[in-house]
């Protein structure tokens, strides 16, 4: 075993990371998922979850650590493409055979397309996009949480509750959606809300998203208009990409399935399966060549 070659993908995001371990001739091995890897919101964080994620990944594979000398390792990071946050990451000390990192959106292209050229809209925790013609990329959205990941599910989360916390001052309307927010939260005062919320983090406020999709779905007037607001930006989102006329459109992340069909029907018609997931495109990256320590992004 230990003298066999392994690639090792791993996916790290703002709610979860996740691990996929393939031998030499592309057989999966295991695969596992450990808690939140997004270094700018918690470096110490995040190497802690992609430390457990690789960890658990050769203990499912029935494989001993030392393993990991053998292997060569994919991985994708939201926020890697800010340097101060990639530097850090580079300086990691890792006991692979090789790194090749670059972020979630290069990851999750390469496996949504095959390695092809395409694009890719990435809604879960945030949001952002990518598109990749003939070596170039082009890179939207992906600016944080503070200051965009508008359509996401941290972006949904936070302004449900900015609305209702206005609607207790009388400034917006409540509804059926709004009682169930402070149900879920088991917040029934402005104060109790903000309190909660006030230093919450984007994926606290993204575990609201599947709500306001179910109550949108069932027309309560607060929900659709949350939903209608980051559908669209995200419709705007994908022309920018169409604007480059990419071979393939795929949406990808964990609010994908769910906001599809609130898209303008233009964008609808042209989005495509992904052909495979993010860790995927993460273990083919780990195929790539090691140039050096600032590998492909």
């Amino acid at each position: 075993m230990l003298d066999q070659q392994y690639f090792l993908g791993i996916d790290g995001g703002g709610s979860k990371c996740k691990a996929r371990l393939e031998d030499a001739h592309g057989n999966l091995l295991a695969e596992t998922v450990a808690g939140p890897a997004n270094p700018v919101r918690d470096y110490a964080l995040a190497i802690a979850s992609i430390n457990e994620a690789c960890q658990s990944v050769y203990k499912l594979a029935r494989l001993p650590l030392e393993a990991m000398a053998n292997t060569f390792l994919g991985m994708g990071l939201a926020g890697i493409n800010l340097p101060h946050c990639r530097q850090a990451m580079l300086a990691w000390s890792h006991p692979f055979a090789g790194l090749n990192l670059s972020t979630d959106l290069h990851i999750a292209c390469l496996g949504a397309h095959g390695s092809q050229n395409g694009a890719i809209v990435i809604v879960g925790t945030g949001s952002s996009a990518m598109v990749t013609q003939d070596n170039t990329s082009f890179e939207y959205g992906g600016h944080g949480f503070l200051l965009g990941d508008k359509g996401s599910g941290a972006w949904f989360g936070a302004q449900a509750v900015r609305w209702v916390l206005e609607s207790f001052d009388g400034l917006a309307p409540t509804s059926h959606f709004t009682q169930a927010l402070c149900q879920f939260a088991h917040c029934y005062s402005a104060t109790a809300l903000a309190e909660k919320y006030l230093s919450a983090s984007p994926a606290q406020f993204a575990q609201f998203a599947p709500l306001i999709f179910d109550f949108a779905e069932q027309q309560d007037e607060v929900a659709l208009a949350l939903v209608r607001e980051g559908a669209n930006y995200l419709s705007a989102l994908s022309r920018q990409l169409l604007h480059h006329q990419p071979s393939r459109l795929a949406f990808i992340g964990g609010l994908a399935e769910r906001v599809k069909p609130w898209l303008d029907a233009d964008i609808q018609q042209q989005v495509s399966c992904a052909l495979q997931p993010p860790e995927c495109g993460a273990v083919l990256l780990a195929k790539l060549p090691i140039k050096s320590l600032e590998s492909a992004s």
